[in-house]
């Protein structure tokens, strides 16, 4: 919400364009071998400091190459401020193996109270350093700072408060397994970051840095439930399925509560963010940002479609099905590009209505994908999201009822976007009430719970 306001919409394009490029290379940071130490079914010595070698090795490589190519892509897009950003994010390449390997190893023993700590801390950092500098005039460098400085605060917080007892010193010796599992990861997380990249790196180059910016914006707004909600999903679900994979437990049933609950939070979100996108930009970032609303809107619904694809791929990589994962990533990539090459060519609003198309085929795609190693009806499916279906038009009836008393771009925007969220979350409630949502299942469970403690 600051830097939205400190930062102008090309110098936020300038910072979202780079980090599209190094993206790609982030993909090839540890080479996948943090997912390799959390599915290993017969972790040992030798295989953690196999995984700690690649980190190490990795980072320290991409970190110099990044130096090296920080010249020439600024010239490529005529932008002599991404030099110092990729200068300041190849240190954060080079510091980042000695939080990674720790990380992967909290991850595998679920200690996900370790994680979340570790996680606001770097939240926090990274906050403070990124208003900071941007009020201080240092521009989109401002936020590249920012990551370099969340990852050190997390990197000394491990230290201090868990203090992992690993091995550190490298070895020769078994990266070749490290390397084959996590090669065909990289490549389905390398695919990913293309789909992901290409708007902003297309409109960057076929329109103009401002048109990146104003897509980015939109894009961070809605993708405010994959950060809030999904990111925190799938750190506990793949080592989750890991482990019922590990003891031979059914994956069915939990896959369609995991479908259901994501779904169900999923679509009441987006759907209230498509209705009521001119209140939530004008409040979050200010009058700069209107030409966002629009396709904030459209990629709202583009996400909605595409959420089902989330919680696919950990239980995927958990019973160690990379193939098949590599597969649908693949389809999903070319569906995303083609979409993402036809709209980019007339500018961020098009471009987010092409994304709803490819957003249904990756659904469809990574759904057949998935029964064919997990075993649940197609009934059970439907019926699932039926109920989330359920759950989102409750959530969004408020949504509606506001846009019909203030119109599109209300001007009582504090009002409208109150009268949104508290009528969206009580209609929401009652929807999930109504339908036996899994969403009011884990309500009364928590309830229950406190009761108890109580």
């Amino acid at each position: 919400m600051v830097i939205a306001r400190l930062l102008t919409p090309a110098e936020i394009g300038v910072y979202s364009v780079t980090m599209v490029l190094l993206g790609f290379i982030a993909t090839f940071r540890d080479l996948g071998a943090g997912q390799y130490l959390v599915q290993n079914k017969s972790l040992t010595e030798e295989k953690m400091r196999a995984t700690w070698s690649v980190q190490l090795g990795l980072g320290l490589f991409f970190a110099a190459l990044l130096t090296a190519a920080a010249l020439p892509v600024a010239r490529f897009y005529g932008e002599p401020r991404m030099v110092e950003i990729m200068l300041v994010l190849a240190l954060n390449f080079a510091i980042t193996p000695f939080l990674g390997y720790p990380y992967a190893w909290l991850i595998r023993e679920m200690r996900f109270g370790s994680i979340a700590s570790l996680r606001f801390l770097s939240a926090l950092a990274h906050a403070v350093t990124a208003i900071i500098l941007a009020w201080a005039g240092f521009g989109p460098v401002s936020l590249a700072w920012a990551n370099a400085f969340s990852t050190i605060a997390a990197l000394v917080a491990l230290w201090i408060f868990v203090r992992p007892r690993l091995r550190w010193r490298p070895i020769k010796h078994g990266i070749g397994d490290v390397v084959s599992f996590g090669g065909k990861l990289t490549a389905t997380s390398l695919m990913n970051t293309l789909s992901s990249g290409a708007p902003e790196l297309l409109l960057g180059k076929l329109q103009n840095m401002a048109a990146a910016g104003l897509f980015s914006r939109g894009l961070g707004l809605v993708m405010m439930f994959h950060r809030l909600v999904l990111d925190a999903v799938n750190s506990v679900a793949l080592p989750y399925f890991a482990r019922r994979s590990r003891e031979s437990c059914d994956l069915g049933a939990p896959f369609l509560i995991a479908m259901e609950l994501t779904t169900g939070l999923g679509w009441a979100f987006l759907s209230s963010i498509a209705l009521m996108a001119y209140p939530a930009i004008r409040i979050l970032y200010g009058t700069q940002w209107d030409a966002a609303v629009d396709p904030a809107r459209w990629l709202a619904v583009a996400c909605a479609v595409a959420i089902p694809t989330a919680i696919c791929s950990p239980p995927l990589i958990g019973i160690g099905a990379i193939n098949d994962v590599l597969k649908a990533t693949l389809l999903s990539m070319l569906t995303a590009f083609v979409a993402t090459a036809l709209g980019a060519l007339s500018g961020p609003l098009l471009l987010s209505q092409c994304l709803i198309a490819s957003g249904l085929l990756s659904s469809a795609c990574w759904i057949y994908v998935v029964r064919k190693h997990i075993a649940f009806t197609t009934r059970a499916l439907l019926r699932a999201w039926g109920k989330s279906l359920l759950v989102s038009l409750g959530a969004s009836a408020a949504s509606v009822a506001v846009i019909f008393h203030w119109g599109w771009r209300p001007d009582q925007l504090l009002l409208s976007a109150l009268c949104s969220g508290v009528g969206g979350a009580l209609g929401g409630l009652f929807a999930a009430w109504v339908s036996g949502h899994q969403l009011w299942v884990e309500i009364n469970r928590l309830y229950s719970t406190w009761l108890k403690r109580s």
